[in-house]
């Protein structure tokens, strides 16, 4: 934490990422899934390394979650009762504005293989197994948005 004039304890005067021209914007997160504590344990392990996390409880409102604020990724559980996973991933792909969002999706161990195989056909960016560690969330977070962002050869 910077001293009230930006000055450390070594006399150093230091700037904030912001002032130095270093902040980038944060990366957006939206996670539609089911379980608000889910949610908040997201939010709080993304929060940490800078990601702004807005989160939806069900598949109708996360499609126009995603439509309304165009983030930067998707975190999408397969299953919830109003629309399951599944449904809204193929509605985000039809749909122009959404189409590009990299998906990342969330299953359940018990997850049928079934979707599994039809969510691998039709070009997952990543799935996450829950549980699921911290870092793990992290590491495929960054592996999908550095894929993005990486230039073509």
């Amino acid at each position: 934490m910077l001293a009230p004039e930006g000055v450390g304890n070594s006399g150093l005067v230091y700037k904030s990422r912001r002032e130095s021209g270093l902040m980038e914007k944060a990366k957006r997160v939206v996670c539609i899934e089911d379980e608000p504590a889910m949610i908040d344990l997201i939010r709080l392990i993304l929060s940490r390394k800078g990601y702004t996390v807005a989160g939806a409880t069900g598949g109708r409102e996360g499609l126009e979650l995603v439509q309304s604020t165009q983030p930067d990724i998707v975190l999408l559980d397969l299953m919830m009762p109003d629309m399951d996973g599944w449904e809204v991933y193929q509605k985000l792909k039809a749909h122009e504005s959404t189409r590009e969002i990299p998906v990342i999706v969330v299953t359940a161990k018990a997850q049928s293989i079934d979707k599994v195989l039809g969510l691998h056909i039709a070009k997952v960016d990543d799935y996450i197994t829950k549980p699921f560690g911290p870092q793990d969330l992290i590491e495929s977070i960054e592996k999908v948005l550095n894929r993005r962002t990486a230039p073509s050869a």
